[in-house]
């Protein structure tokens, strides 16, 4: 049995059983540890992926050993054609979603004089419109849904900017517009919106960082060290549940401590 699975504790009560939620790029990170947080709390969870797609099953193995419901569901949320069939899919697995997690997200990192046009487009296209099109494809559920909640995942890098990463940041800033005007169109069908815009977390995408870096980092965050993602899911789990209905069009911070 592997790790993953042991983590899945159960809960006595669960308080997610009547959702459906869909986390893009949940083979592995944040993501992977969302969509295992919302099974364990008795959602129905479609796992996407783009290209990893022996890790989506392995996700999608732990919840089911877990007696939870998951489906791994293929698309380059880039392209609006493959999210399009990527929601067919999802409809006809699980039926319409109650919850979106827009997660998935990719970085490539240059200074501004270095970058090119290709590395700029690359990163919005993945992070800001995939965003878009995944939001287009899932919109009506969200709206027609009891418990209709849009949840986009940005970063601190979004409200603070970071070195090297303009493109990055540029793709996550603009979540926090797009969170708030989403909110202010869904409320009249009792649908929520909230952005969460976690601090430098352990996942594999830090790790790629230089350690000398990482160092640097860790100096200016408050708390002295970086997040784990279980500092992140407990937010997601919150904004999915009957607690945040009343919570709209909101940017949550989860940085340690960090000032933006």
């Amino acid at each position: 049995m592997s790790e993953s699975v042991q983590r899945l504790e159960p809960l006595e009560q669960r308080p997610l059983s009547d959702r459906t939620c869909l986390v893009t790029g949940s083979s592995r990170g944040i993501g992977r540890d969302i969509a295992f947080e919302l099974a364990r709390c008795g959602a129905d969870v479609a796992v996407n992926y783009r290209s990893a797609e022996e890790k989506a099953r392995e996700v999608t193995e732990t919840i089911e050993a877990n007696d939870e419901t998951a489906v791994p569901v293929q698309a380059d949320i880039s392209e609006p054609a493959e999210v399009e069939a990527m929601a067919e899919t999802v409809r006809d697995e699980l039926g319409g979603i109650d919850v979106l997690v827009n997660n998935a997200g990719i970085t490539v990192d240059r200074k501004f004089e270095d970058m090119t046009h290709e590395d700029w487009q690359t990163v919005i296209d993945v992070n800001l419109n995939g965003t878009f099109n995944c939001t287009k494809a899932f919109f009506d559920d969200i709206r027609q849904s009891d418990n209709g909640r849009l949840i986009n995942i940005s970063s601190v890098v979004g409200q603070q900017g970071n070195y090297g990463q303009a493109n990055y940041a540029t793709s996550k800033g603009g979540l926090f517009a797009f969170t708030r005007t989403l909110a202010l169109e869904l409320a009249a069908h009792n649908s929520t919106a909230n952005c969460v815009a976690p601090g430098f977390t352990q996942t594999d995408m830090l790790e790629k960082v230089p350690e000398r870096v990482q160092d640097k980092i860790r100096e200016d965050i408050p708390l002295n060290r970086f997040a784990q993602t279980e500092d992140i899911v407990g937010m997601i789990r919150f904004l999915t549940s009957d607690y945040a209905e009343y919570m709209t069009g909101q940017v949550i911070g989860i940085n340690g401590g960090m000032e933006w």
